[in-house]
């Protein structure tokens, strides 16, 4: 399948230069709208709270911004270079782990295409091992091997079957098979998902920045998006990976990226062949106060990552590396499918949210550690503009809802602007988009904060947390309703009492 046009970034309608003018004219006539006395009138308690927050949001924006350009710019050229430098001769063998299960029969020819063509220039060697559960993937994929690499001096190919259990069970019997090689330290592990399409000189191009260190222990690439769908979802996904990659840009000035995504990572061999590491991936829980242990259904990546984090490694981001991942969204529907992956997403986010902080910044400097903490609070403070202008709407005059309107069409489309330093071409629908993530993902967020038990893979229409029954079940489902809906009237009341709707307890204070 050709990559569609918003996909690819060919362009489109959204994209027209005569799109943006009519986009920023329509800005500007919607402010005339705005009455002065609306600003005026605002309290100066209201101004100073507003002001306050959003001035911790954008900073906060732009510092990351910032710091993804010193990356790419200055920093990643001369690591790069560097670590080409120190990887001249004996080039490592590399181990590709793909896993496929219930993936469409022509990504999966992709994919092992791709993945062939890569192994065949890997300039060390190099072993695929793919953990298959079909068995017509089986001999598609022996197929394709026969075809692609089957004259290759130094290439073979493992198959690796399971029993359709998951993808965590996929990578720790491919990890397990890759251990039975006996790799050697300076050798290179990537794990591929069964929808991404690596470039062929992926090895060349990633494994050299192993030899910067022992202490260096994942990286990680940047992705673009072909994706199955709605004219909607071809700007939605592109629009996320374009802000993946300036977050993953400016984390990579501190040497950990916040996730080792499932799509493509790659690891040091002794370190993706630690049975400890293998277990954690396998059989991933936490200890919640509240819902007890549980086990995670997804967010293998999430796993791995604070493996490493927890021993101290650096995990890298290699920005001019691009895999290609082809996008099928679980439902038709915008809303519903958008809902189910931030759910998804979210929450193996906030599930290693808590851990991750209790190792301290010592343990990963204090940036990051900041930036995790972070997580948790953006839920909120996201949610702060939206709660003022609609009691500000009811309480006081509708105008506060257009100026609010008026804001984020502004402010939203300056922040697009910036997405020119990691994409070539910026949609006048982001925006758009940008506030729908900003709202609707801190509200599917603050769910999910009070929900952890709840996990769905989207893929394998598995869940988990809600198929026990028993008093205790009910009561902990109670309760997590009762948390969330008690933190909302909080938040509410206090954005109230900050505006001047709800009086201050003026004799405590």
């Amino acid at each position: 399948m050709a990559p569609t046009p918003a996909s690819a970034g060919n362009g489109n309608w959204t994209e027209a230069w005569w799109a943006h003018v009519l986009y920023v004219l329509s800005v500007a006539s919607a402010a005339v709208f705005v009455h002065p006395e609306v600003v005026h009138g605002l309290a100066a308690s209201v101004v100073a709270v507003v002001g306050i927050i959003a001035l911790w949001r954008y900073s906060w924006a732009m510092l990351h911004f910032v710091r993804s350009l010193i990356y790419r710019r200055f920093v990643y050229p001369r690591m790069a270079t560097r670590a080409r430098a120190l990887a001249v001769g004996d080039p490592p063998h590399a181990y590709l782990l793909v896993t496929s299960f219930r993936i469409p029969t022509e990504t999966t020819a992709r994919v092992y295409t791709a993945a062939f063509r890569a192994a065949v220039a890997a300039p060390g060697g190099a072993t695929v091992v793919a953990s298959l559960v079909e068995m017509s993937d089986e001999r598609l994929v022996k197929h394709l091997f026969a075809t692609i690499a089957g004259d290759a001096p130094n290439v073979r190919l493992v198959l690796v079957r399971i029993a359709g259990t998951g993808k965590r069970d996929a990578l720790a019997y491919g990890l397990r098979a890759i251990n039975r090689f006996e790799p050697g330290p300076t050798d290179y592990v990537a794990v591929i998902d069964g929808d991404s399409i690596v470039p062929e000189d992926l090895v060349a191009r990633t494994a050299p920045f192993f030899r910067l260190g022992e202490q260096v222990g994942a990286l990680t690439t940047d992705e673009y998006s072909e994706v199955e769908g709605s004219f909607v979802f071809q700007l939605w996904f592109p629009l996320r990976f374009a802000q993946r990659h300036i977050l993953m840009s400016s984390m990579g000035l501190s040497r950990r990226v916040l996730t080792l995504t499932g799509r493509m990572s790659a690891f040091r061999a002794d370190i993706a062949c630690n049975p400890d590491f293998i277990a954690m991936i396998e059989a991933d829980y936490i200890d919640h106060w509240r819902l007890g242990r549980f086990k995670f259904l997804t967010g293998d990546d999430k796993s791995s990552w604070f493996w490493l984090l927890r021993e101290g490694y650096e995990m890298l981001y290699v920005p001019d590396v691009r895999v290609q991942t082809v996008e099928t969204p679980p439902s038709k529907r915008f809303f519903t499918a958008a809902a189910m992956l931030m759910v998804r997403w979210f929450g193996n986010m906030l599930r290693n949210n808590s851990r991750a902080l209790a190792l301290g910044p010592r343990r990963m400097g204090l940036f990051v550690w900041w930036t995790i903490l972070d997580q948790r609070l953006s839920m909120w403070t996201s949610l702060t503009g939206p709660a003022f202008a609609i009691l500000g709407a009811l309480f006081y005059t509708p105008q506060f809802l257009v100026l609010y309107i008026v804001w984020l069409a502004a402010s939203r489309y300056a922040m697009t602007l910036l997405l020119l330093s990691a994409r070539p071409r910026i949609s006048i629908a982001y925006p758009f988009l940008m506030v729908f993530n900003q709202i609707f993902g801190a509200a599917v967020k603050t769910y999910i904060f009070f929900h952890l038990d709840r996990q769905r893979w989207t893929r394998q229409r598995t869940t988990l947390g809600a198929s026990a029954q028993g008093l205790g079940t009910i009561m902990r489902a109670w309760s997590s309703v009762y948390m969330h809906v008690l933190a909302f009237a909080a938040f509410f009341v206090a954005i109230a009492t900050l505006m001047g709707i709800v009086p201050w307890p003026s004799r405590w204070i």
